[in-house]
Formats: structure tokens, sequence, C-alpha cells
């Protein structure tokens, strides 16, 4: 049985890694610590790495892993940032999950938006306390508003289904629009001028980090709702801030967020956050945030646990690899292979 170093593991996610990886011919090795340039010791030994959306994969932990006789590292997720896929390339084969349940994201996103939106967060507080008082929890129908949404990938077509379930107009915007999909696509200031609500599910790259920043926002309608279940970093925070201050923005809603790789998926309960800028955003009526749970449904953790361990096998089996990134399927939107056979 091949040896896999298994990072940052959860209990959710391990029973089912346990129950499937003998089935796979895989021992893992679990281990609570993030991989990072010093963690990257205890693969030693193994045949390959799994990692999760805030392990850190950069040159330097990818060269360590490297020494080590490591070739293949599986993300047990779909975004693939926190790679430095130009150090990768040429040493280690990156695989990902790239959809493990797109409803699972698709509907969390929708429970926000009808959350902040019904205020359900501050009532469900309140009638904890007797209170049943229906003052400050107003909302707004759902009905013939208009979403924006921002990236129309497998995620993004729950959501756009979702919403137009509620009658709700949806507007899209994607760098690589599917002219064929009978989706309204429109130039991103025309989403941003026209929507009530936006939402993103667009990866990060270097062509959508901070797609919402100050100029953006300054082309929204007063009083616009935001859901992010994508990537903390789509967002400039300070700016959202910002607005959400003015009263620019109406609402929010995050399941992840920029600075995330030190407090998500941890319990901070008893201690002082050192983060004063997610503390400011935990603090306003407004904003509600999640720990990056809009994947954490059953059928998503057994499905992530099939299609990452799935992946280990292609590789070892020296099949093609259909779920490899590198940096030119990056660069390039797609492989320039087409996953008809390795990356390198």
């Amino acid at each position: 049985m091949k040896d896999i170093a298994f990072y940052d593991v959860k209990p959710y996610d391990k029973m089912y890694f346990d129950a499937l990886s003998p089935l796979y011919g895989f021992n893992l090795r679990c281990f609570e610590s993030k991989l990072h340039e010093h963690s990257a010791v205890l693969s030693q030994g193994c045949d390959g790495v799994i990692a999760f959306v805030n392990d850190s994969a950069d040159r330097k932990t990818i060269e360590k892993l490297h020494s080590f006789g490591i070739k293949v590292m599986a993300l047990r997720s779909a975004g693939y940032n926190n790679v430095d896929l130009k150090a990768a390339f040429g040493k280690i084969h990156i695989l990902r999950v790239p959809a493990y349940s797109p409803y699972a994201v698709g509907e969390h996103t929708a429970a926000l938006l009808l959350a902040l939106n019904r205020k359900i967060h501050r009532a469900y507080n309140r009638t904890r306390e007797h209170n049943f008082a229906l003052s400050g929890l107003t909302g707004f129908d759902l009905y013939g508003k208009t979403v924006g949404v921002i990236g129309t990938g497998r995620i993004g077509r729950v959501f756009i289904d979702i919403c137009k379930g509620f009658g709700m107009k949806v507007l899209s915007y994607d760098l690589f629009p599917d002219e064929n999909a009978g989706i309204d696509y429109v130039s991103l200031s025309e989403l941003y001028k026209r929507s009530d609500i936006i939402s993103l599910h667009c990866p990060l790259t270097k062509d959508t980090k901070h797609i919402i920043n100050e100029h953006a926002l300054s082309l929204m309608k007063d009083g616009v709702y935001i859901l992010n279940t994508s990537r903390g970093a789509l967002i400039d925070t300070e700016a959202l801030l910002t607005a959400i201050k003015n009263k620019k923005v109406g609402a929010v809603g995050l399941d992840v967020y920029e600075e995330e790789e030190d407090f998500f998926f941890e319990d901070f309960s008893g201690e002082i956050l050192e983060d004063d800028t997610l503390l400011r955003l935990l603090s306003m009526p407004n904003v509600l945030v999640t720990g990056h749970q809009a994947f954490l449904t059953k059928e998503a953790l057994e499905n992530i646990a099939k299609e990452t361990l799935q992946n280990l096998k292609d590789f070892f089996d020296g099949k093609p690899l259909k779920n490899e990134v590198c940096y030119r399927c990056e660069k390039y939107g797609t492989c320039i292979q087409n996953h008809e056979q390795r990356c390198f």
C-alpha cells in the first residue's frame, strides 16, 4: 500500500477517507498540522500528500516535499491558489477536486442570502432571550429583484437556478462565458450597476483578486447585498468595511475571508482574536460570517474523498490525470495538453 501524508485532518473528513482509502490501496498518515515549510518534514517516507485549502504549498514547501521524493499532491478542494504552480511544475503533480457538490455551495449561498434578508440570525438570538419583538427585522421580497452572479461554473449555475426559482432576474459575468448556456451575460460594470444582490462564484486568480474593490463598490446600488462563498481575496476587505459603514452596502454574507487561513476551521471561542479586521466584520449586525462551511454536506464530503483518492490512484497507475493543474492551465484557462496526457 502507498503511504500518503494527510494534512490538516478534521474529524468530519477523516471518517470518509478512513473508510475509503484501503479500497484504493492507500495508508493515510494523518496530521492535524497544516502543511507548510516546516511541517513538510512529516511527509518524509510517504509516496504522496493530501492537502486542503488553507495549507501552504509555497515554493519552499514544494522544494522540501520534492527533496523527500514526493511527486504528487492531491488537493481535497477545487481551489488551488494556495499552491505555487510555477514552483511545482516539473517536480510535483498537483491534482484537485473540481466539482464535489455544486449544490452544497450553491444552497449555502442561498441560505446566507435568506438569513441576511429576513434577519434570521438576529431573530434567533432575540427569541432565545424571550424577545419576540419584530422591530428591525424587516426584509424584502426576493421575487423580481436582480442578482448578479460573477462566475458561471457549476456552482454559479446552481445558484442561478435557485435564484430563478425565487423569481429573480439574473445577470452574469464570466471571464470565459458559455454563450450556449442560456445565461444573460453582461459586462462587469453593468452587473455592478444593475444588481440588487451580487454573488461571487469565480476562482481566485491574478485577474479576479479584489474584483470587488473601492471602484467596483462605487458603481453599485445603494444598499446592495454582497455574497462570497468562493475565495476571500476576491473582495478588498477594507474597501468593503468602508462601504458598509457608509451604508453603500446593505448586507454581506461571507463564508470566506481574505486572511482566513489563521482562523477558519479552528476553535478560538476561548480566545481574543488578533485580527481587528475580522473582529470589525463580526461586530456588524448586517454581516453574517460562516467559517468556510459551504462545502460541508455528507454528499460533498464523500465525493471529495472518492475523487481525491481516485486522483491519487490514477497517478500511481500511470493513467492520464483529468484533474491535474499546472501554471500553464492557469495561464491559458485550459491545459494546453487538454489532460490527454500529464502536464509534464
